[in-house]
C-alpha cells in the first residue's frame, strides 16, 4: 500500500475512506472521518511541516492548488517528495480529479460513494432560482465570488450568487454593500468561519439566513453524495 499524506481535508476524507491505512500524515483541519488510525499531524494547510512530512517517507503528498501555497510544495519537491496537485472549481471537476487521485493514481477500485454523488447531483431539479450572496469571513466581511466550487454547487440548487461575476473569487465586501445588495437571503456556511445562529444573521436583520453545513458546502468527497439534500433542506428553512 502507498503512503500518503494529504494537504487537504476533502482528500484526506476521500483517501481515508477509499483506502483505509495509507494515509501516514494529515493536516490538523482534516477532521472527517473521525478515527483517521496513526496518521500525524503535520500542521495547517497553509503551514505544514515540510521537513516533518518527508521524515515519514510518503510516496505521495497530495495537495490542492487553492488551498495550499506554491512555496511549500516546491519545498517538498525539493526535498525529494512527490506531490500531486490537484484543481477544483466546480462539481465536474471535482468529480474528475477524485477520479483521478483515486482510481488514476493510487489504483483504487472506483468507490460506491463517488458513484452515489455523481447520481445525487444529477436529479437535483431546483424549484425556483433565488439571489444570495455568501459570506465565508467576517471581521473582514468576504464573499465568495467568481469561479468557486461552493458558487456551482449552490448554482445547481438554484441560488444564483450576486458576486458570482466579480473579478476576484474571495472579495472583500462591505457590510454595508452586503446588506444593500438587493438578495432574497445570505447564505452562511459554518467554515471557514464559523457562522452560527448568533453571529451573521444579525448583521443583515431584513434578510433569511440560511445556515448551511461548510463541509457540504466546499468539501470534495464522500459529503458529496448527501450534500444536495443537505444543503437543499437548509436553503428551503431559510424562507
Amino acid at each position: 500500500m502507498r503512503r500518503i499524506v494529504s494537504l487537504v481535508p476533502s482528500l484526506t476524507e476521500a483517501v481515508a475512506v477509499s483506502a483505509p491505512g495509507a494515509l501516514v500524515g494529515v493536516t490538523d483541519w482534516c477532521t472527517h472521518p473521525e478515527d483517521l488510525g496513526e496518521a500525524v499531524r503535520i500542521g495547517g494547510t497553509k503551514n505544514p511541516d515540510v521537513r516533518r512530512i518527508a521524515e515519514l517517507r510518503p510516496d505521495l503528498v497530495i495537495a490542492n492548488e487553492e488551498e495550499n501555497r506554491a512555496p511549500d510544495l516546491a519545498a517538498l519537491r525539493a526535498a525529494g517528495v512527490e506531490v500531486l496537485v490537484t484543481e477544483v472549481r466546480d462539481l465536474p471537476q471535482a468529480l474528475r480529479e477524485l477520479d483521478r487521485v483515486l482510481v488514476g493514481v493510487l489504483g483504487l477500485a472506483r468507490p460506491g460513494w463517488l458513484a452515489d454523488a455523481e447520481r445525487a447531483w444529477a436529479a437535483v431539479e431546483p424549484a425556483d432560482v433565488r439571489t444570495a450572496f455568501v459570506p465565508i469571513w467576517r471581521r473582514p466581511w468576504m464573499v465568495l465570488g467568481r469561479d468557486t466550487f461552493a458558487g456551482d454547487l449552490l448554482a445547481r440548487l438554484g441560488i444564483r450568487n450576486v458576486y458570482a461575476g466579480h473579478p476576484e473569487r474571495y472579495p472583500r465586501v462591505p457590510v454595508e454593500e452586503l446588506a444593500a445588495a438587493g438578495c432574497d437571503l445570505v447564505v452562511l456556511p459554518d467554515e471557514p468561519y464559523r457562522f452560527t445562529a448568533e453571529d451573521g444573521p444579525e448583521a443583515f436583520p431584513d434578510l433569511p439566513a440560511a445556515l448551511v453545513s461548510g463541509r457540504h458546502l466546499t468539501w470534495y468527497g464522500p459529503s458529496l453524495a448527501e450534500a444536495p439534500q443537505l444543503l437543499a433542506k437548509a436553503l428551503r428553512a431559510a424562507r
